[in-house]
């Protein structure tokens, strides 16, 4: 429109200038074309995202990774959004000095004064005595410290991504630094990067390669009685989240960790009662057994496992993880896309064994363990138990039994109950809202169409069963 902006009225159009803006002595614009945003901003066409119609209006478009990024980052909040937005087991939010108290610490080098800030909510947990001394050896890992304090907090979810990609950063700085030898605190560091990962189902399995490819080129060639105690938990760590099947829409393949450096380990006490490792909460007899599958596992090696001593719980649980490994063997439940052509020589071998337990038989006894487990979990003396925070592997295994689930739908409306009740508390935890998410739409496609990897891929998710 012809407008006349120092006047604030319509212009004249009087040549050669507007004759009342002759008349005040100012400058007239009424003979410059004057466009308007309907809605502030350009939406379409190369103009998008300016505010005025000039070439230099144009925003530089950001490069492929860093848009990319910038994505993912959007996508991540909508997902924890749509998720919880209030939990009845996360606490009460503290006060806002506490998330400037925890910005000033990302910023400053590790101090012994630092303990309290960073790791008060790590609870009694066995690491937390070891990470003040890791710290110092680990930059990186005092970052990922604060960063996995960050990621729990609601008060602060809005931040998570900053603190991520800053801790992230220095962890992959540390690591190109580190060609000689991996420090207990930067291997630390990855693992717990990778923890943040599998919580929030951001991609998380390079951590574990690029760590792994240091390794191998010096300390894995040590013998066994040359690593610490607390070497040797680490290793088994990464081998507990290297296992095949214990990944869901993993993008990059397994490394057979476990099954090449931790497998047939003799306990370090003879008098030890129980053979528990202790990230997974599984004997190591039954460990090394998901260690081997797409490598001669079979239904009869999980069949014939003589089990271990526990308590009630835990017998329970290794039940339910035997179970599921089987049924992973006979109908490749969570095998990657890639070994799926392996699966047909295992079943197989399978059927000349003796006679085994049908698919809902299985199914059946599988879940009326979890269910015992949550009933124990949820009563007052069960209620500081880990022992319910290991059931996503059997529970999820079971949800991709399509087929028997259609024909038992109290089956499926048990698990959906079991995950939504752990999801929402006391137990909060966002990553059993994932599983689940990931499962109802798995239930809405036939039998045998789709690969549950497949639909967490396609949401850019990368989630851990452990």
């Amino acid at each position: 429109s012809w407008t006349c902006k120092a006047r604030r009225r319509k212009c004249d159009r009087a040549r050669p200038t507007c004759q009342v803006c002759a008349e005040r002595g100012v400058a007239c614009e009424g003979y410059d074309v004057r466009l308007r945003w309907g809605t502030g901003i350009a939406s379409r066409g190369r103009f998008t995202g300016a505010n005025a119609p000039a070439e230099s209006s144009i925003p530089p478009r950001l490069q492929g990774r860093q848009r990319d990024l910038i994505r993912e980052r959007r996508r991540q909040l909508q997902i924890a959004d749509q998720v919880c937005e209030r939990s009845p087991g996360s606490g009460t939010l503290v006060e806002g000095t506490e998330e400037l108290q925890l910005g000033a610490l990302l910023s400053e080098p590790w101090n012994a004064n630092h303990d309290a800030e960073v790791f008060s909510d790590y609870g009694e947990m066995p690491l937390k005595v070891r990470l003040p001394g890791l710290c110092q050896q680990s930059e990186a890992l005092y970052q990922i410290c604060i960063t996995l304090q960050v990621s729990i907090r609601l008060d602060l979810k809005s931040q998570f991504f900053e603190y991520f990609d800053a801790a992230l950063n220095k962890f992959r700085s540390e690591l190109a630094q580190s060609e000689a030898y991996l420090e207990d605190g930067t291997l630390t560091a990855g693992l717990l990067l990778c923890t943040i990962g599998i919580m929030q189902g951001i991609p998380w399995t390079m951590h574990l390669r690029g760590m792994y490819n240091i390794l191998q080129s010096h300390s894995m060639g040590r013998s066994r009685d040359r690593i610490s105690a607390f070497r040797t938990h680490l290793l088994e760590v990464m081998g507990i989240m290297d296992l095949p099947t214990f990944a869901i829409g993993r993008i990059h393949p397994y490394l057979g960790f476990w099954r090449q450096h931790c497998r047939n380990r003799l306990t370090p006490d003879s008098s030890e009662q129980y053979d528990v490792e202790v990230m997974s909460g599984l004997p190591r007899s039954l460990v090394d057994i998901f260690s081997c599958i797409g490598e001669g596992a079979t239904e009869q090696d999980f069949w014939d496992w003589p089990g271990s001593k526990g308590c009630f719980l835990q017998c329970q649980l290794w039940e339910a993880y035997r179970l599921a490994g089987m049924l992973v063997i006979r109908h490749g439940a969570l095998r990657l896309p890639s070994e799926l052509n392996d699966i047909p020589a295992e079943q197989g071998q399978n059927k000349r064994r003796s006679a085994l337990p049908t698919t809902a038989v299985i199914i059946m006894r599988l879940l009326s363990c979890v269910d015992a487990i949550y009933r124990a979990s949820s009563e007052g003396e069960g209620k500081d138990t880990l022992t319910i925070n290991a059931i996503p592997y059997p529970v999820f295994v079971a949800g991709l039994q399509t087929d028997a689930l259609n024909k038992n739908p109290d089956s499926r409306d048990f698990i959906r109950r079991i995950l939504v009740a752990i999801a929402e508390g006391p137990f909060w935890n966002k990553q059993y809202r994932l599983l689940l998410d990931l499962l109802e739409e798995y239930w809405t496609y036939p039998e045998n169409t789709i690969n549950i990897h497949q639909i967490a891929q396609s949401r850019g998710i990368e989630l851990g069963l452990f």
